[in-house]
């Protein structure tokens, strides 16, 4: 037994060193080839032949990653995180150094294809890189964020949801500070971390030290991890995200906009209204705040709410086109309401009376409706819809005249 061992053993040597001459040589493939003799029974080598076959093995991978391989990049790291873990129960650290180095020159490798495959919208592949980084480089937390934000833009959120999540296990914030000098012989600003910048200008190759600092991404992960969990029906879990992120970030417009949004989706129009309400509360100068906000009053058939939003997105925005014809829309809206009545009425005096006074009424909120319009047109002429709204406000009113003339403006 202790010779066949031993044959073995000398075995698993020739194949590591043959393959290491491949290496050398350059052919990775025929270095490959060489070193899966030895695999098979490399598990039950003594410690110090198995550091050196999945060192070799590493390096292998990791020269056919650089020549295209993607596949190699895990095996790889893989072959280089078995190196540590196996010298560390050693205690025989002979690899160990070099191995972390190329660790992090596969990290550097890895990072550079992922950014290559998110240009070419190769969104799956980049966020499998960029997670592979993290979990060889763990205290680089920023690889698991990009991972998470590649798989977003490729419409994996299941995956996405996974790197969000273990962001937040993480306690990630991506916040913090840059450290830039200007470099007096080229004038280029550069970037290093504090105490080289500090050295820098100190020594006088440098001047100008400034300090920016970078925002926290926690509201954005918050709001990312609950659009998302929107998108795959856990609407639950989503309104969770949102309420807690802006416990957060109590004061971030956009949080309660994306919650609305939510809540419109949901079909909840009633909390989608409050919700918008208390947005344009936080930024009352955004025009667009208040339209939306007149838009699921007209619907729910709370025309004065509707008008009062309307007039308050034209305040800020005098040419906002869509609030023009909406604000006319209710007016019309409102004249309409009066037809029912109108042709419910019998041919009494009084119902005469009554009738005449309900249709001044719709003819004096349908010419309300058309002077908004003739108001819009003066900045804006050519609108189509503008005056194909108008022409038929005149229709309704029997106005012959301006309903001809609207539809020259039309071109019909």
């Amino acid at each position: 037994m202790t010779m066949c061992f031993t044959m073995v053993g000398f075995a698993q040597k020739s194949e590591i060193k043959a393959a290491e001459k491949a290496l050398k040589g350059g052919d990775a493939a025929a270095a490959k080839t060489a070193l899966e003799a030895a695999s098979g029974t490399i598990s039950g080598a003594d410690v110090k032949l198995q550091a050196q076959y999945y060192f070799t093995r590493g390096k292998i991978y990791a020269d056919l990653a650089k020549k295209g391989d993607n596949t190699a990049f895990k095996e790889a790291a893989d072959s280089f995180q078995n190196v540590l873990d196996v010298e560390e129960k050693s205690g025989k650290q002979k690899y160990t150094a070099e191995t972390t180095q190329r660790m992090q020159a596969i990290t550097a490798d890895l990072v550079n294809s992922a950014v290559e495959d998110n240009a070419n919208k190769n969104f799956k592949e980049a966020a499998e890189k960029l997670y592979m980084s993290y979990k060889l480089s763990p205290k680089d937390t920023s690889y698991l964020y990009y991972a998470a934000n590649s798989s977003v833009q490729g419409g994996d959120y299941e995956q996405s949801l996974k790197f969000y999540n273990e962001l937040n296990d993480v306690g990630y914030d991506g916040g913090g500070v840059k450290y830039k000098a200007t470099n007096i012989a080229s004038g280029q600003v550069e970037e290093m971390d504090q105490v080289q910048r500090d050295l820098m200008v100190k020594a006088g190759t440098h001047s100008d030290p400034i300090e920016e600092k970078i925002p926290s991404k926690k509201a954005e992960i918050v709001k990312n991890l609950a659009l998302i969990y929107t998108q795959v029906g856990q609407n639950d879990k989503a309104i969770e995200a949102f309420q807690n992120a802006r416990k957060s970030n109590p004061d971030d417009v956009n949080l309660v906009l994306s919650e609305a949004n939510l809540y419109y989706t949901m079909g909840d129009k009633d909390k989608f209204k409050t919700l918008m309400s208390e947005a344009a509360a936080m930024a009352p100068d955004n025009a667009d705040l208040h339209y939306n906000i007149g838009v699921i009053a007209m619907e729910q058939g709370n025309l004065e709410e509707a008008r009062a939003s309307y007039l308050k997105a034209l305040e800020i925005d005098p040419n906002y086109t869509n609030a023009q014809l909406n604000l006319s829309t209710t007016y019309v809206n409102e004249g309409n309401g009066l037809i029912d009545e109108m042709n419910s009425l019998g041919n009494s005096r009084k119902d005469i009376a009554r009738y005449d006074e309900l249709k001044e009424l719709k003819d004096s909120l349908f010419q309300k409706g058309a002077d908004v319009l003739e108001a819009a047109l003066k900045d804006n002429p050519d609108n189509q819809g503008v005056l194909t709204q108008l022409k038929n406000i005149y229709g309704a009113m029997g106005d012959n005249e301006n309903f001809m003339r609207l539809k020259k403006l039309l071109g019909e």
